[in-house]
């Protein structure tokens, strides 16, 4: 399973505030506060954890078909700016991490091996859906592939694993 989530810096500056009044408190735990807080850009790390939070729950989603708004379940735990991992309940999510000067790109796995398997897909790409699940069909084998897309801002990615 993988999941993907892209943030356009200049569109999440303009849009959303991160220091307002309570906003911390109901998107990240404690210990992702301390992180934040302790930081020498915070504002790179809040958008950095969001994004790992919203990769990792596109494959939480798919896996037990629970949807809604629930980042404080979902904990980040931070290797260093690109590598980590996101856990809720009992399942963790390993996540990379891209930065940018104008973006915040992570893709999140279930399963490690599957970092060396993402292949990316063009927005050119015949996509379809599947209860809100998006696919493509390879043109050779004719097999659904499952894919995850993003977009955020002047940025879109989508991304399936290879066979």
């Amino acid at each position: 399973m993988i999941g993907n989530d892209i943030v356009d810096l200049a569109l999440a500056k303009k849009e959303s505030n991160w220091q307002r009044n309570r906003f911390l408190d109901k998107i990240f735990t404690k210990n992702e506060q301390q992180l934040i807080l302790n930081d020498t850009n915070p504002e790179i790390i809040v958008w950095n954890l969001w994004s790992r939070k919203e990769a990792a729950y596109k494959i939480y989603n798919r896996e037990t078909g629970i949807r809604g708004f629930f980042p404080l379940k979902l904990e980040c735990s931070f290797e260093n700016a690109t590598l980590g991992t996101v856990s809720i309940k009992e399942k963790i999510y390993f996540t990379q991490s891209k930065i940018q000067n104008d973006s915040i790109y992570t893709i999140a796995v279930a399963n490690k091996k599957h970092f060396d398997k993402i292949e990316n897909i063009s927005s050119s790409d015949e996509i379809f859906k599947n209860n809100g699940i998006p696919f493509i069909i390879d043109f050779d084998s004719k097999i659904k592939k499952l894919v995850s897309i993003t977009h955020h801002g002047r940025f879109w990615k989508g991304i399936t694993l290879t066979d």
